[in-house]
């Protein structure tokens, strides 16, 4: 106990400081200017606000979903904003091949790509598992392998511009519209949330977490894992495992 008291307690509280209040590079739009990113799921919510954030930001923006309405309403919008340009290609992710040649597409396109958020879901039953494999398997595919097909095609051009990937998990309008009466939760307001994602993905943060409560970042992020992690990590010649 008194070894805990005197040497572990102050050693996780200097780590934890460091980590936590250690200076990091202060988000500026002007890092989003002319940088070329995919919006999957941008028809709505989240991913159309940060559609739009991108376009005030100055950015090339490609958006997709399932809605080519909608998608022709969000780019005209994004002109409006400023975007330096913004294209739209639609289709559905339950369909991997689609997937695959929208990201082709859309780097030609755009000439190449800087970043790429993975923002569209499928609708999920919150009801108790019936046996409906069927829905299990479309849920897996749209919400996770399309995720792994997307990020392997765009790989080529995002280590060519040292580029990265984020992938949006939200309660937001939508989300929680869906799960009225279920859930006893207000959401977080969407413009808010995609501004942070954004800022997340411009400093190359590992995880960002956005909500009304203020110690919600804590919480979540888990001290005593981040510290293990780091620990553990030191045993590891990443370097010789990432070239191999």
């Amino acid at each position: 106990m008194a070894f805990m008291k005197n040497y572990l307690l102050p050693i996780l509280g200097i780590f934890l400081a460091y980590y936590y209040y250690s200076a990091n590079e202060e988000f500026k739009p002007e890092m989003l200017q002319g940088k070329k990113v995919i919006v999957t799921g941008a028809s709505k919510g989240i991913g159309k606000e940060m559609a739009y954030h991108l376009a005030k930001m100055g950015a090339h923006v490609m958006v997709t979903a399932r809605s080519e309405e909608a998608l022709k309403k969000i780019v005209a919008d994004c002109l409006e904003h400023g975007a330096a340009s913004a294209h739209y290609i639609a289709g559905t992710m339950e369909d991997m091949t689609f997937a695959e040649h929208f990201v082709a597409r859309a780097g030609k396109i755009l000439g190449g790509l800087d970043m790429l958020i993975l923002n569209h879901i499928t609708s999920t039953n919150m009801q108790p598992f019936a046996g409906d494999i069927h829905l299990v398997r479309r849920s897996m595919e749209v919400n996770y392998i399309s995720y792994v097909v997307l990020s392997m095609a765009a790989l080529p051009m995002l280590k060519q511009s040292n580029g990265s990937i984020v992938v949006v998990s939200s309660m937001a309008d939508a989300a929680m519209k869906a799960v009225s009466g279920i859930l006893s939760m207000d959401a977080s307001p969407k413009e808010e949330c995609a501004l942070e994602i954004i800022k997340g993905g411009a400093l190359r943060q590992e995880e960002v977490y956005y909500g009304k409560l203020g110690w919600t970042s804590l919480l979540l992020r888990n001290p005593g894992r981040i510290l293990l992690e780091f620990l553990s990590l030191r045993s590891y010649n990443m370097e010789r495992f990432i070239n191999n």
